[in-house]
């Protein structure tokens, strides 16, 4: 899948806090969502080191260097630590609980905290999720919402998550891709002369329909608003079947001639 790069700089110092995963392949996954959006701190509470070749495994090599650079913390405390802004991610509730909202409620009430602060997103192991004890360290909650069947895993959850982040602080995020470059006149005209040329060799515009058709063709194509690339590309098409046309024809004069033998 071809994916625009984000640019990410908004979230410099911000990371992904996992408590306790089970499956090293779930941190992996994390870290190649957290390369795609920009996040560049994976943080994981344990005790013990997880299976790195697992890990990369998931990650992919663009992402590895989170997993390499992986901080492992002793507490949720400690993890939790450095950061200014902590969502908690559960799916379950409770009256001493955070009052829940969607990802995309919580991440725009997130987007003004974000400059000159580090925000985290904590994710719970994937059977019993957040404690309350894990969740007093988070600022805000969120709850991803979904049909009667709710049954999401760790990698999924973060992936919404880190993604609504993102689109939250860029509500436009192809607004600095370059856009390709329309068609102007010189290249138009062009196009049409072979357009032009082609269909009267295959004899699709004749001598009492030739302006009629062309100008029927002229705007159509002028209402498609032409990428000069589009233009160029339909130039390549006529240059085909001018080239075919030509061949066939060859064929059939090199046929129709007739055999000459010598006499002596």
């Amino acid at each position: 899948m071809s994916l625009h790069r984000p640019n990410g700089g908004e979230l410099a110092g911000s990371g992904i806090i996992l408590v306790h995963p089970k499956f090293p392949e779930n941190i992996g996954a994390t870290a190649r969502i957290a390369f795609n959006f920009g996040i560049s701190r994976l943080i994981v509470v344990s005790s013990e080191p997880y299976d790195e070749e697992r890990m990369l495994k998931m990650a992919t090599h663009k992402a590895g260097h989170l997993i390499r650079d992986m901080q492992y913390c002793a507490t949720t405390a400690e993890a939790a630590a450095s950061f200014h802004f902590i969502v908690g991610t559960t799916a379950r509730q409770g009256k001493k609980r955070l009052e829940d909202q969607s990802p995309r409620e919580v991440m725009a009430q997130l987007v003004p905290l974000v400059p000159g602060n580090r925000i985290a997103l904590m994710f719970g192991q994937e059977s019993t999720g957040l404690s309350n004890e894990d969740l007093d360290f988070c600022q805000f909650a969120s709850t991803i919402p979904t049909a009667s069947f709710a049954s999401l895993n760790l990698a999924q959850a973060v992936a919404i998550h880190v993604y609504e982040l993102y689109t939250a602080l860029n509500p436009n995020p192809f607004a600095a891709v370059p856009k390709s470059e329309f068609a102007n006149s010189y290249d138009l005209e062009g196009m049409y002369e072979h357009i032009e040329e082609a269909l009267s060799t295959i004899t699709f515009l004749r001598d009492t329909n030739h302006s009629y058709w062309m100008r029927n063709i002229r705007q159509f194509l002028g209402r498609v608003r032409l990428k000069k690339k589009e233009a160029s590309m339909i130039r390549g098409i006529c240059r085909k079947l001018l080239w075919h046309s030509q061949a066939h024809k060859a064929r059939e004069e090199q046929q129709l001639e007739p055999e000459t033998h010598g006499q002596e």
